[in-house]
């Protein structure tokens, strides 16, 4: 395997590990006026060691502080200006540990046992953490009835009386759950325990039917996908430092949508569309979606074209306000030299010349399916992939099927020897400058293999030799 062009995928790397260590650093020094800190602790059973304060910021987490525990279970977490709000875990020794919850008011006091961190977690002066750990206990109450329900359920005749039964019983526990909710959020409306659980929360699913009578999954997946991020206030930074808002990403993302190109950029659009401009959060998504289908890390088939997406509409000179210039620059033009080359998109054409000097056009070929072969003469994978490719062509060029293969970052001699050696019998060509081939079908490792149709779409990129055979195949029987 030979790399070419990967200085994009580097600089986006450096852009977005820059991006959250300024946002680790900026966490810590810049506070939203929360005061001084002095959070009191006794862990009853813990007797000496260290404790550590970890706070999370997006799908970060990080030790913020630490306090010597005594002999008793005492420690004190304390700062002059205060800890950003957010959520937090306070880490014991032995990998025990708690949540807690930090924003206005941090001078309070928690006392509890080792052997039973929820359980018997007793606060004083703070209301956001007396109520979730009144919900922590609660869910811990609730979460065995809730296993026990799930365990039965799988291989009951769904219109059976012991069905039935426990799906009432399923919704009796949504129901409590939901009014125990309630009612702590009553008790505190605009607390940040409120603010925190309520983002947490999912959508209800909607009862939507076919005419035969049976549940529409497809219309009540969109509904639930469109409804999934009500409960966030995208105005509100406390939430970014939990991890509420990463957990529901994910979801969106892996679970929520299905893994395609445009069902990924039309769920990015429609998340992008709810988020302010100028926010941490649309920095974060931004980064998020764009790393995660970084063409480099994901087999996803065409990843380059949410790459293309994602810097031509968000990662810009306008709208990625926190980026340095030559950053922003690198990515635009990667994202040019792959814009041509993405499934669906007719395939650019490339005139360039042969082992014999004359001029060989991909538009010139009236075979039905053409394959556009990149590959260089040293790369590994070359040599594997290319005498598959020959028998392939012998098999297939009768059935419709031609190769213009272009041989790049090489030398004439080098070119020359590969063809004569592996009997490439096909359309050959060599542009020592890759002029030809440049903004048209790009490259990132070699051999890179393109499928075009006889309209001249690009129905397959990024192939193994054994995968041309589906491609064509799929879009025959699709005519």
């Amino acid at each position: 395997m030979k790399s070419t062009f990967r200085f994009s995928f580097l600089i986006i790397a450096l852009f977005f590990l820059s991006f959250c260590n300024n946002e680790r650093t900026s966490s810590s020094a810049s506070i939203s006026n929360n005061g001084s800190a002095k959070i009191e602790v006794q862990v009853i059973g813990q007797n000496g060691g260290q404790a550590g304060l970890i706070a999370t910021y997006a799908d970060q987490n990080y030790r913020i502080d630490t306090a010597s525990i005594d002999h008793e279970g005492r420690f004190t977490f304390t700062k002059s200006d205060g800890y950003p709000s957010g959520a937090y875990y306070v880490m014991l020794p032995n990998r025990n540990y708690f949540q807690i919850l930090l924003d206005k008011g941090q001078k309070f006091s928690m006392t509890t046992q080792l052997a039973n961190l929820t359980g018997s977690m007793a606060i004083s002066g703070n209301k956001d953490n007396e109520l979730l750990f009144k919900n922590l206990r609660f869910e811990q109450e609730m979460q065995p009835r809730f296993n026990e329900i799930a365990q039965r359920l799988p291989g009951l005749s769904t219109t059976s009386s012991e069905y039935l039964d426990l799906k009432t019983r399923e919704k009796e526990l949504v129901t409590q759950r939901k009014n125990h909710l309630n009612k702590l959020y009553d008790s505190s409306p605009n607390g940040f325990f409120t603010m925190f659980k309520k983002a947490g929360q999912n959508p209800d699913l909607k009862e939507v039917y076919l005419s035969d009578g049976s549940v529409d999954f497809q219309k009540q997946l969109t509904y639930y996908r469109q409804e999934f991020w009500d409960n966030v206030d995208f105005s509100d930074i406390r939430l970014i430092r939990t991890p509420v808002v990463f957990n529901k990403l994910k979801r969106y993302f892996n679970e929520l949508t299905v893994q395609q190109p445009d069902s990924i950029k039309i769920s990015t659009k429609d998340l992008m569309d709810k988020v302010p401009e100028g926010s941490d959060y649309y920095k974060f998504f931004t980064n998020w979606v764009a790393l995660n289908y970084e063409p480099t890390k994901t087999t996803l088939m065409d990843s380059e074209a949410i790459y293309v997406f994602m810097v031509q509409n968000y990662i810009n000179h306008e709208k990625a306000f926190w980026a340095d210039s030559v950053q922003v620059f690198g990515l635009q033009q990667r994202a040019h030299e792959m814009a041509a080359s993405l499934i669906g998109l007719k395939g650019p054409n490339v005139t360039s010349t042969d082992p014999y000097g004359k001029s060989q056009s991909i538009y010139d070929i009236s075979a039905p399916y053409i394959i556009v072969y990149l590959y260089n003469p040293t790369c590994d994978h070359c040599i594997e992939e290319t005498p598959k490719l020959v028998n392939f062509y012998r098999q297939w060029k009768p059935k419709g099927v031609e190769v213009y293969a272009i041989a790049i970052d090489t030398d004439d001699q080098s070119w020359k020897g590969f063809i004569n050696k592996n009997d490439m019998d096909w359309i050959n060509v060599h542009d020592p400058s890759n002029k030809s081939i440049y903004a048209k079908y790009f490259v990132d490792n070699t051999p890179e293999v393109y499928v075009l149709n006889p309209e001249r779409t690009i129905i397959g990129k990024n192939l193994k030799v054994g995968q041309i055979e589906t491609i064509i195949n799929k879009d025959k029987n699709n005519r």
